[in-house]
């Protein structure tokens, strides 16, 4: 006889059984495989190592600030309760804020930017610049919670005593082997509760997690590096400590303890927990990882990050091609510089063009559906590249396309440019595409200022190269203005006029002189030739290109790209004229000193 408890047949006709198992028989795992776990964290590394200074700086400093919550009902319970252990259930409400809402915490970065960094994603010193700005964030809202609770009142007069022997027992009652060890445990601790954060699947998991793992800090006797610089500066302000003591019998050996624990005694093993399949589902699987010179010196030997998606294949770069990178943001508006990419390539005995499209990544491309987010931002670029790819077959050129997905657009044009090393990148100036992601902070100058290779930088106004109008005063730049003039005289029939300002009519002769020897190096003979007396090189310009449908500037001593990036180009002419303007730029010799200790800029 049946069971009074066997639920019905669905409608149908299937029990109910068949509907609880996968079509393939599996069962579906209530939580999350080591594999799955670490999947996650990669995904959410990848979003903060990506994030800029400004960003990470101030959540940074929201999370010092969240730390003296911790410090003040601590210290507030003690005298209020006469029970150490009263006060300890109150310890975690500091971390809850951080880590709940989202803040940045140094030592909860020792897991998700390292994870990142052991998959050779993310360069050393990517993971560097991470640390240090978190823990400068950290400290200063530390310091700034500090100040608050010695001058304002906070505490009353048995809490701020108990405050004040925090510090004391740290700096004068412990050792520096103790604390460095101490510390060690307390990063464990940390680094423990993210991997448990990214392992939950509910809020209220999380909150539990979090709560009780550091109720260990306390109840152990440990120390955090954030707390314990609060305290040290609390005693500094109060008490007759010295900052530099407190730092290196205090902050110092529970930092180096904290990193320790965190990196080593979680990270690591957790890390070699999981498969080597462990991203073989995740963003990453087709992307090419960081060379182990890339990895250690970041952008100094090329590039600092892996982008989200790259479908750029492995190719044998052919050595007497010519490489013309056309990076673009979106392929319906911007065919007309991949015509003149083509049109520029055809003229090479082996012209080859790559577009590649950069697509902005979504900020949030870690769901639980992540990886579908991912394929139809591919599909969709690719749909979208096959009508740029029907302009390439019009011309006798080797014609490739690619996707880029990342959160830095902008740099990853580099990053392509230093991999596939291109003869020439010919991409848009618009400040609502791909220049929406540059910085105007030093690693972007830095990295402008160190080109692969030939940039050509288009401000399109109905992009239209028939009457070029060709301002030189000599210098490199001009000769890759004079190239790609040469070059579409040559494809499109274009007409060039050769411009040369002095500085009135004594100079004319020696102008005219100059322009013809100009002109005859660069196989430009036969183009129109100008000479300028007015001395004023924009008014000239301005007043020579009504005449035509684009200028080609080359760049001057102090480069081009490093100044569009940080909005310090003072040319008018390119913002006054009608027609489209070329900016050239060709590479620059730049010694490694100049690159570590230089002002990111060219000397003149």
């Amino acid at each position: 006889m049946a069971s009074s408890n066997t639920p019905p047949p669905a409608e149908d006709g299937s029990s109910h059984a068949d509907h609880d198992v996968p079509a393939s028989g599996e069962v579906v795992p209530d939580r999350f495989s080591s594999d799955e776990v670490f999947h996650r964290i990669v995904a959410d590394a990848d979003h903060e190592i990506t994030s800029g200074t400004r960003e990470l700086f101030f959540s940074a400093l929201a999370g010092g600030l969240a730390i003296t919550v911790t410090l003040v009902v601590y210290a507030s319970m003690y005298t209020k309760t006469d029970s150490s252990i009263v006060a300890t259930l109150l310890y975690p409400i500091g971390f809850i804020y951080i880590i709940i809402g989202g803040y940045q915490l140094y030592t909860e970065n020792t897991l998700p930017p390292v994870a990142l960094t052991l998959e050779r994603l993310a360069s050393v010193p990517a993971l560097l610049r991470h640390w240090a700005v978190v823990l400068a964030g950290n400290f200063l809202g530390g310091a700034i919670g500090a100040v608050v609770l010695a001058y304002g009142g906070v505490f009353s007069p048995e809490a701020a005593v108990v405050a004040a022997d925090f510090a004391i027992e740290g700096v004068y009652e412990t050792s520096r082997w103790e604390l460095f060890f101490k510390g060690a445990y307390a990063g464990l601790v940390v680094a423990g509760v993210v991997w448990m954060n990214f392992a939950a699947s509910d809020t209220v998991s999380r909150l539990l997690i979090v709560y009780l793992a550091f109720l260990v800090v306390p109840l152990g006797n440990l120390f955090h590096v954030v707390v314990s610089f609060t305290e040290a500066v609390y005693l500094t302000l109060v008490g007759d400590l010295s900052l530099l003591l407190a730092m290196t019998d205090f902050v110092v050996p529970v930092l180096l303890g904290n990193t320790l624990g965190g990196v080593l005694l979680v990270t690591v093993v957790n890390y070699y927990q999981t498969t080597e399949d462990r991203l073989k589902t995740a963003r990453f699987e087709n992307v090419r990882r960081l060379s182990v010179r890339e990895w250690l010196l970041g952008g100094l030997a090329g590039r600092s990050y892996v982008p989200l998606v790259d479908t750029v294949e492995e190719f044998v770069r052919d050595p007497n091609s010519y490489r013309i990178l056309v990076p673009i943001a979106n392929p319906r508006t911007e065919s007309k510089l991949v015509e003149m990419a083509c049109s520029i390539a055809s003229a090479r005995a082996r012209g080859t063009v790559h577009v590649v499209h950069v697509v902005q990544a979504p900020t949030h491309l870690s769901g639980t559906d992540e990886r579908g987010q991912r394929d139809r931002i591919v599909r969709e670029s690719n749909r979208l590249l096959s009508d740029v790819s029907a302009i390439g077959a019009q011309y006798d050129v080797k014609f490739e396309t690619s996707t880029i997905v990342t959160h830095r657009s902008f740099e990853d044009v580099f990053d392509r440019a230093n991999r596939t090393r291109p003869d020439l990148v010919l991409m848009n100036w618009d400040e609502n595409g791909l220049w929406a992601s540059a910085r105007a902070e030093r690693p972007i100058a830095e990295l402008t200022n160190r080109l692969p290779c030939d940039f050509l930088v288009v401000k399109d106004r109905d992009l239209d190269f028939s009457r070029l109008l060709l301002p030189t005063a000599g210098g490199p730049n001009s000769d890759l203005s004079a190239d790609v003039a040469r070059t579409l005289r040559q494809t499109a029939g274009s007409d060039v006029v050769l411009q040369h300002v002095v500085d009135g009519p004594d100079e004319r002769q020696e102008g005219e002189a100059f322009l013809r020897a100009w002109a005859a190096d660069h196989d430009l003979s036969e183009a129109t030739q100008l000479v300028d007396e007015s001395g004023d090189v924009e008014a000239a310009i301005e007043r020579e290109a009504t005449d035509h449908t684009a200028v080609l500037l080359g760049a001057t001593e102090q480069g081009l790209l490093s100044r569009l990036v940080t909005d310090s180009l003072h040319l008018n002419v390119v913002d006054d004229l009608d027609c489209s303007v070329f900016l050239a730029e060709r590479p620059s010799e730049r010694s490694l000193g100049e690159r570590l200790f230089g002002s990111g800029r060219r000397n003149k």
